[in-house]
C-alpha cells in the first residue's frame, strides 16, 4: 500500500478544470510537485489533505479515502502551509504544546521536548517566537507538524523567503524525516532544490502531470547538452538536424543536442540565415529548469498579483 494514491482525481471550479484526472502514487520518498502558478498544485494538496472535496475520481492517504474517511486521513498526515502558522507572542515550546494538546497527545511535555530536539530548537524553546529567525520559525512549524507522529507530511513552499543557509537546514531536516520512513509531498518553485533533494518530481500544467520521474532521469531525456543562444531579431523556428528546440525567453533561445559541440556552428548558421544576430552561444548540461520549460512551455501568470499578501508573507518569515 502506497502512502498516497490518486486515481483520476479531478477538481472543477464551475467550468474551470483545476486538476484534470490526476493518477499518482507516492510512498516513502520526497516527492516534489512543480508547476507554474495556477497549474493545480495547491488544489491537489488541498484535496489530499481533506480541505477540498474532489469533483471526480478518488484518493487515499495511508489506505484511507480522503472523501469518506476524512478523520482517519487527518490522523495520518500533517500539512505545513506556505503562510506561517506560529504565534509570535508565545514561546516555541508553547506553540508546540498547543498542537500537542489539540491532538490529545499523552505526556505532551515529553513529546514537545522530543520534537523540539529533533528540529534543533531546544536551546531556544523558551524564547518568544518573535525573536526567531525565519528559518527557526519554519523549523518550529515542522516541530508542530511532527508532534502527533504523522506518516505523511505535506509541505507547501517550505523554504520560500529564507536565506541559503536556512533553506539548506530545512532540507536537511526534511531528508532526515524521509530517512526515518516518512513520506514527504512538497510543492516548490525552487528548481535547484527539487533537483538536489527530491527523489521524484511531477511537473503539473493546466491540471495534468506532463512529466514524472527522478530529476536525473528527466534531465537525461532532454538529450545530452543544452545550448543557449543570446540573440536579437525576430525568431522563427527552423528544423536543425540533431537539434531540438526547447523554448525562448526574452532574448535567449534554448536548444538540446546529443553532441553540443557539433551543434554549436549549426545553430549559429541557422539563426543567422534566419535573419537574427547571434550575440553569444553557451553550452552546458541540462538542469531541471530546462526540463520544466520543455514540459510546460510558455504560460501566463495570474492577472492580479497580490503584492501586499506576498510582502506580508515574507515579513512574517523574518
Amino acid at each position: 500500500m502506497n502512502a498516497i494514491e490518486t486515481t483520476n482525481l479531478t477538481k472543477y471550479y464551475d467550468s474551470l478544470c483545476a486538476v484534470d484526472h490526476l493518477t499518482l502514487s507516492v510512498n516513502n520518498e520526497i516527492f516534489g510537485m512543480l508547476g507554474p502558478n495556477g497549474s493545480g498544485k495547491t488544489t491537489t494538496v488541498l484535496m489530499l489533505t481533506t480541505l477540498l472535496h474532489p469533483t471526480e475520481g478518488s484518493a487515499t492517504v495511508c489506505g484511507h479515502d480522503v472523501t469518506r474517511e476524512g478523520e482517519q486521513v487527518r490522523k495520518k498526515l500533517s500539512y505545513v502551509p506556505q503562510d506561517m502558522a506560529v504565534d509570535i507572542k508565545l514561546t516555541g515550546r508553547e506553540n508546540v504544546l498547543f498542537f500537542a494538546k489539540l491532538y490529545g497527545i499523552q505526556n505532551p511535555k515529553d513529546k514537545v521536548d522530543e520534537v523540539l530536539g529533533v528540529m534543533e530548537l531546544s536551546d531556544r524553546a523558551d524564547d518568544l517566537v518573535k525573536t526567531y529567525s525565519g528559518g527557526m520559525r519554519r523549523r518550529l512549524e515542522l516541530a508542530q507538524a511532527l508532534v502527533h507522529q504523522p506518516a505523511v507530511m505535506f509541505l507547501d513552499e517550505p523554504t520560500i523567503g529564507l536565506d541559503v543557509a536556512a533553506r539548506k537546514k530545512i532540507w536537511e531536516h526534511i531528508g532526515m524525516l524521509r530517512n526515518n520512513g516518512m513520506t514527504i509531498f512538497v510543492t516548490t518553485h525552487y528548481m535547484d532544490e527539487a533537483d538536489k533533494y527530491c527523489d521524484r518530481v511531477g511537473i503539473i500544467s493546466k491540471g495534468k502531470i506532463v512529466a514524472l520521474d527522478s530529476p536525473s532521469a528527466l534531465k537525461s531525456k532532454l538529450m545530452k547538452d543544452v545550448i543557449t543562444a543570446k540573440v536579437s531579431g525576430s525568431f522563427t523556428a527552423q528544423p536543425i538536424e540533431g537539434v531540438r528546440l526547447v523554448g525562448q525567453k526574452d532574448d535567449e533561445i534554448t536548444f538540446t543536442a546529443e553532441n553540443g559541440k557539433e551543434a554549436l556552428p549549426l545553430i549559429a548558421k541557422a539563426l543567422s540565415d534566419n535573419g537574427m544576430k547571434v550575440h553569444s552561444l553557451s553550452l552546458r548540461e541540462p538542469t531541471l529548469d530546462d526540463v520544466f520549460i520543455d514540459a510546460v512551455g510558455s504560460h501566463e501568470e495570474p492577472r492580479h498579483f497580490n503584492d501586499h499578501q506576498f510582502r506580508m508573507m515574507l515579513h512574517r518569515r523574518h
